[in-house]
């Protein structure tokens, strides 16, 4: 747990306290594919389809299931997971580049990697700076020939990352195209922080 990265607060998040009552049937949709995934972990993980990727719009619960993926593999089946948060991660790590080296070293070996909000939007533009791509590329790429799982949280569908980097994009297609649900729709209906204003 201490090396996994992943906050007190969301330690807190699983599959027992995900809503899906009075939502659109895409959420329960993504809670079932999150926990199908948790449940097939051991069988698959050598597997090339071995990864997870919960894409769509914001606030629709893509961390909260990613994350009670990444806290049941921790405590229930003792499997190491690496939590980087897309946006905060390289911020992080652009100014110091003895850290950078280690923590890709980290983000390369750990059992799973899981990468919160690939490419977050700022106004509407994903945010994927050339070196921001090039690490990410260089970490996914190395995971997809050595057979590591990843799960990913993403704002963007998959042909919107191929237009970001195509050979970075079909990587994460390939690794979890078992595993992959788009959530997209009304976002008053879907986004779990609006509710109360309908």
């Amino acid at each position: 747990m201490k090396f996994s990265e992943i906050t007190e607060e969301f330690r807190k998040l699983g599959f027992k306290n995900f809503r899906t009552e009075g939502k659109p049937e895409v959420i329960q949709g993504a809670y079932d594919c999150a926990y199908n995934y948790f449940q097939s972990f051991e069988e698959i993980r050598e597997q090339r389809q071995n990864s997870i990727t919960l894409l769509g719009q914001p606030g629709t619960g893509k961390t909260h299931l990613l994350t009670a993926i990444a806290n049941n593999l921790m405590f229930k089946k003792h499997v190491g997971v690496q939590y980087f948060p897309y946006v905060e991660g390289f911020n992080d790590l652009k100014d110091d580049f003895d850290k950078l080296e280690e923590k890709l070293a980290r983000m390369k070996e750990a059992d799973v990697l899981f990468i919160d909000d690939l490419f977050k939007p700022a106004k509407g533009v994903p945010r994927a700076t050339d070196w921001q791509v090039e690490q990410t590329y260089a970490v996914i790429n190395h995971r997809y020939l050595n057979y590591k799982p990843i799960m990913i949280s993403s704002e963007l569908p998959i042909d919107q990352m191929v237009e970001i980097d195509e050979a970075l994009a079909t990587r994460i297609y390939e690794m979890c195209k078992q595993y992959l649900v788009l959530i997209q729709g009304d976002k008053f209906q879907l986004n779990h922080r609006l509710e109360d204003m309908t």
